[in-house]
């Protein structure tokens, strides 16, 4: 096993030290394949968005990249299983609780013959000159992930990805009509993707008692209610079903009509246009016995949570009312603790920004890859950059003193302090290379400037790539 390593490691000393970081748990029987998926995660980096040739800039490179991609022997988690391992080892230095966000997402490609991808969904597309409606299928896949971020929002890593395609829609639809949901099986239907991100997220980071899973509507599973208790796991959902309480002749919706105001809560909130407004939330909250679906009541038993309820008092122009209907097992007999829990619901935006990342600024729906297998291979990848892309975005925001060597090598700060002197300002941290960064890619850095986001942090990371290229360059050339 060393000696694995050890060739892993020389043979790949040419790509960026965080990357030899990030997978160094990742090991293949074939030491060649794990010596490619570094090779290949960094030149996918360095060419952010673009093709798979674009980004290998030759032929033997873009070859081995679709071999790599359709090797039967190399599996997503595969790919993955060193930046979990690496996600992990980042929650273990993170004190306090550890919030684990959960969601799906869906990227939809668009073939002009058919093709060996997983079906989305049915569309109804009308015909021309009026004529009847016409069915067709949409091509992809979903990916259900868990982002595990602290507390104050820096994201540590993926905890837990599921790929999968709906393979059968003949008949769907037709038994939701006539069977009510609730008395399927869990492990029939789409839903067991929660359940199983739950277990294996909680036991990859290995403290349960400090961990938060938190989900949006889709998540009000009373499954995923029982498995949280079953794993000693704390959970704070969204809630869309108003589910029997108390002896069961009442609902959740009664009983807290019913229960006092607590208080009230001040946020800011981002309209579509960017504009931020201030928002006062009412918040009640109680503790409330919940009873299982009628059809499950002899398989679950009753649980004791927590439902908080913060409602917006006035309805502002141009952003839609808030309404958080949450249901936790974590304690809260305080106001105090009742805003820690919105604020950390809150958080939850922040895995759709980092699926935001895999789509727009990865690409990953513009890919020619023809079959699901070759698509959640590349798009494993792509997580790990879109990952490494949103934790620089949120470093210097969370941590901007830190030692820049956490994120830029020596060779970057080089070629950053040349292209942007401090003009003697003291020792530089992590935050004055980043905002460098992002200048290059369009942030002007003005005084009352916001911190930079993703947009333009990929496109400054793609510019210093390009820039360090021609570095190097030169170096070698003054060598020669």
């Amino acid at each position: 096993m060393r000696t694995k390593r050890s060739s892993e490691r020389r043979a790949t000393s040419s790509v960026a030290p965080w990357i030899d970081e990030e997978l160094s748990d990742a090991h293949f029987t074939d030491v060649r394949l794990g010596m490619r998926l570094r090779r290949l995660l960094a030149a996918l980096s360095e060419g952010m968005g673009d093709s798979i040739p674009y980004a290998c800039q030759d032929w033997a490179n873009t070859k081995a990249a679709y071999r790599f991609f359709s090797n039967d022997r190399i599996t997503d988690e595969e790919i993955m299983r060193g930046h979990l391992a690496a996600t992990a080892g980042r929650a273990a230095d993170c004190r306090g609780p550890i919030l684990v966000l959960h969601d799906t997402t869906e990227f939809s490609f668009k073939r002009s013959e058919d093709c060996p991808i997983g079906l989305l969904k049915l569309l109804a597309r009308k015909a021309s000159g009026g004529g009847a409606s016409r069915s067709y299928t949409q091509r992809g896949i979903l990916m259900h992930s868990s982002l595990v971020v602290s507390p104050q929002g820096l994201p540590l890593g993926l905890a837990a990805v599921k790929f999968w395609t709906r393979k059968k829609f003949k008949g769907t639809n037709a038994l939701k009509r006539s069977v009510n949901p609730t008395r399927i099986p869990i492990d029939q239907k789409e839903s067991v993707k929660w359940l199983e991100n739950l277990r294996l997220s909680t036991d990859l980071l290995k403290r349960p008692e400090d961990c938060v899973h938190i989900g949006d509507r889709e998540s009000d599973i009373y499954e995923l209610f029982c498995l949280g208790q079953e794993l000693n796991t704390k959970f704070l959902l969204r809630t869309c079903v108003d589910r029997l309480a108390e002896t069961g002749e009442t609902t959740i919706a009664k009983v807290m009509k019913k229960a006092p105001l607590r208080g009230s809560h001040s946020l800011e909130v981002t309209d579509k246009k960017g504009r931020t407004q201030k928002a006062v939330l009412e918040v009640k909250y109680e503790q409330v016995s919940i009873r299982p679906p009628v059809a499950k009541q002899k398989d679950y038993p009753d649980l004791s949570l927590t439902v908080i309820h913060a409602t917006e008092k006035t309805k502002r122009r141009g952003i839609e009312r808030i309404q958080w209907k949450l249901i936790t097992n974590l304690p809260v007999h305080t106001m105090a603790e009742a805003v820690e829990k919105l604020r950390w619901y809150a958080m939850r935006w922040k895995i759709e920004t980092f699926h935001k990342i895999v789509k727009s600024g990865c690409r990953a729906e513009e890919s020619k890859l023809r079959t699901t297998e070759r698509l959640t291979k590349l798009i494993s990848v792509f997580c790990i950059i879109s990952w490494r892309v949103f934790w620089m975005s949120m470093s210097q925001r969370i941590d901007p003193n830190a030692d820049p060597a956490v994120a830029i090598t020596e060779e970057e700060k080089t070629i950053l302090d040349e292209l942007f002197p401090d003009k003697g300002r003291g020792k530089p941290a992590l935050k004055d290379y980043l905002t460098k960064i992002a200048r290059l890619g369009g942030y002007l850095a003005r005084k009352n400037d916001p911190p930079p986001g993703n947009l333009v942090m990929w496109r400054g990371l793609l510019r210093l790539h390009d820039i360090q290229r021609g570095f190097r360059l030169g170096k070698s050339d003054v060598g020669n």
